[in-house]
């Protein structure tokens, strides 16, 4: 006769166990429902990559790789990693004799850490994007008096810009720089930057000096796998990615690597890059969320994908267009991929209370550095990204009323300092009480329930959570 089970929790709905975090996911759903989100970093996955992500995968430790284990029962793990790293390779149209790829990065932060760490040794020098250009903290990100991220600290980061007047980047500036320089590691990729990569022109730059080439890609990855961007791995030696923007996927990270004969720059790439994910940075691999990885890079290899990335596209380019009409400034005059960044500094703005009011009109987006802002926590400019409410079916005229809401939301945010001052604890307060921005939320939120929600119905949201 079987025992009675030990813990009576541990086959209860999560409704029925914790009844709190219950709800507080309810009205996250009720939130995404009804906000237009364009963090440009966001995106919203498929029901089938949330089924996996939450699978008894979640159960198993790996350590090691697929045939290689540190602990037994590892049968069903090997293939579901093997299949993810094929379908990583499949998606951007790899060849495994030339690329291999490293599936386990916790994420993209673990996956460009884990790339130096293959790459450099202590205190050698990189250059990537500064951080008011565009870049990332991972990047090599420091202030003149502190060392933020651990790219800067482990390593000597000397950091090139956009041009202050096109919003480009400067490549000559980049080239004469780096002959002084002499990188051991120049990193392309960028958090806020809204065009494409001249991958050539900088193979050439470290190739004068010998230096490895790495491009994240984490932004723009879903579309460089369909060709709506430039590839970067015809010229890189490195490209890591995140999986949750524009791949569509749960968050988690990939790192690709060149092979090569041994003796070559890059003929020992494949062990480094390995070695450094584990056991240098990471223990145990997150399996459930590998299988969700695989589950969204086999929907990027489906046609319906290409569509969707050729849309994100257009439907940026449609707030852009939209935005500069009303005579706002963007940084370089435009975009190509999926995200505009938009400079608030001429009207008398700045990015933290764009980004509060948006949030009470319930329009997500973040604060961001514009080229030539002296601090990260006082951003001249917000990020707008297109990927999420594509991912809900919007297209360019739906956009088109997405950017006249934007257009409102900074008048009424003008109108409001004008009448609270500059401080924003007192801006913040005017705008809970204004009655017009109460007014526009409410349109706001008509016009987001117009559209589906990826991943799950808006009619399992509980009641209580919509109020």
């Amino acid at each position: 006769m079987p025992s009675a089970p030990i813990n009576n929790c541990m086959n209860t709905t999560l409704e029925q166990e914790d009844p709190e975090i219950y709800e507080l996911i309810q009205k996250e759903k009720w939130r995404q429902y009804s906000c237009l989100e364009l963090i440009a970093s966001e995106n919203f996955t498929s029901q089938a990559v949330m089924e996996a992500n939450g699978s008894a995968l979640t159960n198993k430790y790996s350590e090691g790789l697929p045939g290689a284990r540190f602990y037994g029962g590892n049968e069903h793990i090997d293939v579901i990693e093997n299949l993810c790293r094929t379908r990583a390779l499949k998606a951007f149209n790899l060849k495994d004799t030339e690329w291999g790829v490293n599936v386990q990065p916790y994420s993209g932060t673990t996956a460009n850490f884990s790339a130096l760490t293959a790459l450099l040794a202590p205190h050698d020098r990189i250059m990537g994007l500064e951080l008011a250009s565009g870049g990332h903290l991972t990047h090599g990100h420091q202030t003149a008096k502190k060392k933020i991220s651990s790219s800067a600290i482990y390593f000597e980061s000397f950091p090139y810009q956009v041009d202050a007047i096109t919003g480009l980047i400067d490549y000559d500036k980049l080239e004469v720089n780096a002959d002084a320089y002499r990188p051991k590691l120049i990193i392309c990729g960028a958090s806020a930057y809204p065009r494409d990569w001249d991958y050539a022109r900088l193979r050439k730059i470290a190739d004068k000096h010998g230096s490895y080439l790495m491009s994240d890609i984490a932004h723009i990855s879903g579309l460089v796998a369909v060709g709506e961007q430039s590839s970067p791995f015809i010229h890189c030696d490195v490209v890591t990615t995140t999986t949750h923007k524009t791949l569509r996927g749960p968050r988690a990270g990939l790192l690709f690597f060149k092979r090569g004969e041994k003796g070559t720059r890059v003929g020992d790439l494949e062990e480094k890059c390995n070695f450094a994910v584990f056991p240098s940075n990471q223990g145990g691999p997150h399996n459930n969320t590998i299988a969700a990885v695989a589950v969204a890079l086999k929907q990027v290899a489906e046609p319906g994908f290409k569509q969707y990335a050729i849309q994100v596209r257009k439907n940026a380019h449609a707030v852009a267009e939209t935005l500069a009409k009303h005579g706002y400034k963007l940084a370089s005059g435009g975009t190509e991929n999926h995200l505009v960044l938009w400079d608030l500094r001429p009207i008398g703005l700045n990015g933290n209370k764009m980004e509060k009011i948006c949030d009470a009109l319930n329009i997500t987006l973040n604060k961001n550095a514009i080229a030539g802002d002296t601090s990260a926590f006082v951003p001249g400019g917000v990020r707008v990204g297109t990927a999420a409410l594509t991912s809900r079916s919007l297209k360019e005229y739906d956009f088109i009323q997405v950017a006249e809401f934007l257009h409102q939301a900074a008048q009424l945010a003008l109108k409001i300092q004008n009448k609270s001052g500059k401080l924003i604890k007192d801006f913040v307060f005017a705008l809970e009480q204004d009655n017009e921005v109460k007014a526009l939320k409410v349109k706001v939120q008509a016009f987001a329930h117009q559209f589906p929600m990826p991943g799950f119905s808006p009619d399992s949201i509980s009641e209580s959570a919509k109020h």
